[in-house]
């Protein structure tokens, strides 16, 4: 089982990268720790910014640096980075259209014990409605580190959620990726699932149960929330009687919304959202908190078979 989070295959990037790299800066609020970044504060002190809870002024401080040429890499939690920080994400690095990497750690429910006030279910939808602003949720580890060296080559500003625990690996360190470009796991002839993020994994097991039945499923990793991947979508629900998404999201501006405004425009078909409900969620560990509300591979499967 794999034990290398998603934070620490940023880390791991950015560590190799800023060998040659001076112009690679990362800054916390007081998050080093929890987004397992101490590593580079260690190793590259004159690049590191350490703000404090602060985050307003995390985002702040980061779209300065980038304005002075840096590559900055803002990490927070999901659930205060995307809400405290809000106004700052949208002008001083989305309108300023800033070289600043936002990532929200632990987002999602991996906070899920400490309840609501943790929980990041919101961010896709805020984030995504940010004019010049990319949202990427990756699945594993290699995609990660993949979707980070893409973004050191460009200087347009991007959010990326990453849970708090090590997930499933889907892909090898050889994968495939082009930015903005979903990865497609599977393809079947009666049921499409589309998923992103830590949900990938059950959706992918979700898959092979299916197949396994005689439902013949596919699954597209779609980890590109925005710029969404229509195409990809289209391409592979088209032929499909059933299209599920399946998120770690509100079902307001997410994942699910973004499916069901492109196959309505361009493949109108049958969906099923899978997703958090609008509610206060119970607390508790994440993996018992997805179980609870449907979203692990027994609970796709369960969907998919009373939806058909």
């Amino acid at each position: 089982m794999n034990k290398i989070t998603n934070r620490q295959a940023i880390c791991d990037v950015l560590l190799e990268k800023a060998k040659t790299d001076r112009d690679i800066v990362v800054t916390c609020s007081d998050s080093r720790g929890s987004g397992s970044l101490t590593p580079f504060f260690n190793q590259y002190p004159a690049q590191s910014v350490e703000v404090g809870i602060a985050e307003q002024d995390l985002v702040g401080i980061s779209a300065g640096l980038a304005s002075c040429g840096k590559k900055v890499f803002a990490a927070s939690p999901a659930s205060f980075l995307t809400t405290r920080s809000y106004e700052q994400c949208k002008v001083d690095v989305a309108y300023s259209n800033t070289n600043v990497t936002l990532i929200g750690i632990s987002g999602g429910v991996s906070y899920g014990v400490l309840g609501m006030t943790h929980h990041s279910c919101q961010d896709f939808a805020a984030m995504s409605a940010l004019t010049g602003m990319r949202v990427y949720n990756p699945s594993d580890r290699f995609q990660t580190a993949k979707l980070v060296e893409a973004l050191l080559e460009d200087k347009n500003p991007a959010y990326i959620r990453v849970s708090r625990s090590a997930t499933q690996d889907i892909y090898d360190e050889n994968m495939e990726f082009t930015l903005d470009k979903a990865n497609v796991l599977g393809k079947g002839k009666d049921v499409l699932l589309v998923a992103c993020g830590e949900m990938v994994p059950y959706a992918k097991e979700a898959m092979e149960t299916l197949n396994a039945k005689g439902i013949s499923t596919g699954l597209i990793d779609m980890y590109c929330i925005k710029p969404f991947d229509v195409n990809t979508l289209v391409e592979l629900a088209k032929n499909v009687k059933l299209v599920v998404s399946i998120e770690e999201h509100a079902p307001q501006g997410g994942l699910g919304s973004a499916v069901a405004q492109a196959l309505s425009s361009n493949c109108p078909k049958r969906l099923v959202e899978k997703n958090l409900p609008d509610e206060h969620l119970i607390p508790g560990e994440n993996t018992e908190m997805f179980a609870y509300y449907g979203l692990d591979a027994k609970g796709i499967v369960k969907t998919v078979e009373e939806s058909l």
